[in-house]
């Protein structure tokens, strides 16, 4: 079993450090795009005009009904092949994204339709005589969201934010589809035969424990 998270040849140790570290880039980078999306789509839903609130809610209601792996293949797919078309039309020639980058653009997009309803939530469960207060002091509505909805809402969106996190996590699996991890399976297909073997041989004997009365 230590052979095998040894570093080296002989042990896979090195490709899961490096599988961790990815995993973790890309859930944070993500999470913060999702972040940043959930934040302007709540503030569009609640305090938008018709227009941006109509987009704000076309956009949570089909993300949010759609699995994450066709909404992965397509954004990554249609998205990668609209922008090489347009690179084409615009003189620039066909564009190669990365597949790392294309990941967190779609897992943050994704992310963002979550992150807008848990937001405006707990903006709305904010007591109305609080903001009514601060308007009667006179605040500015910047000040009355610094001072008075930021604070307040906080402890109802640190929960589902939580949750958020957990779902970007687990969702950084799906996004093999789009050749982000191409790196760490061609390291991993180099490997000796023996070291694979040794591998499957424990996992076996792993789930058959596991699974044992």
């Amino acid at each position: 079993m230590l052979e095998i998270l040894s570093f080296g040849r002989t042990g896979f140790g090195d490709e899961l450090a490096w599988g961790t570290l990815m995993t973790l880039f890309i859930a944070v980078a993500a999470y913060a795009l999702g972040l940043a999306i959930g934040q302007i789509g709540a503030m569009a839903k609640l305090y938008g005009g018709p227009i941006a609130r109509g987009i704000a809610e076309v956009y949570t209601t089909v993300i949010r009904g759609i699995p994450e792996l066709v909404l992965i293949l397509f954004l990554f797919f249609a998205g990668t092949r609209g922008i090489s078309v347009l690179g084409e039309a615009v003189g620039y020639g066909p564009i190669d994204i990365n597949g790392t980058f294309a990941a967190i653009l779609v897992l943050g997009f994704v992310q963002g339709a979550d992150t807008t309803e848990v937001i405006r939530g707990a903006i709305q469960a904010i007591p109305v005589g609080q903001i009514e207060a601060a308007r009667a002091y006179g605040m500015s509505f910047w000040q009355i969201l610094r001072r008075v909805i930021v604070p307040a809402m906080l402890p109802n969106a640190i929960p589902g934010l939580a949750n958020l996190w957990l779902i970007v996590v687990k969702a950084t699996s799906l996004i093999v589809v789009t050749g982000a991890s191409t790196e760490l399976l061609q390291m991993t297909k180099t490997r000796p035969v023996s070291a694979s073997a040794i591998s499957c041989s424990t996992f076996w004997r792993s789930a058959s424990i596991w699974r044992s009365p």
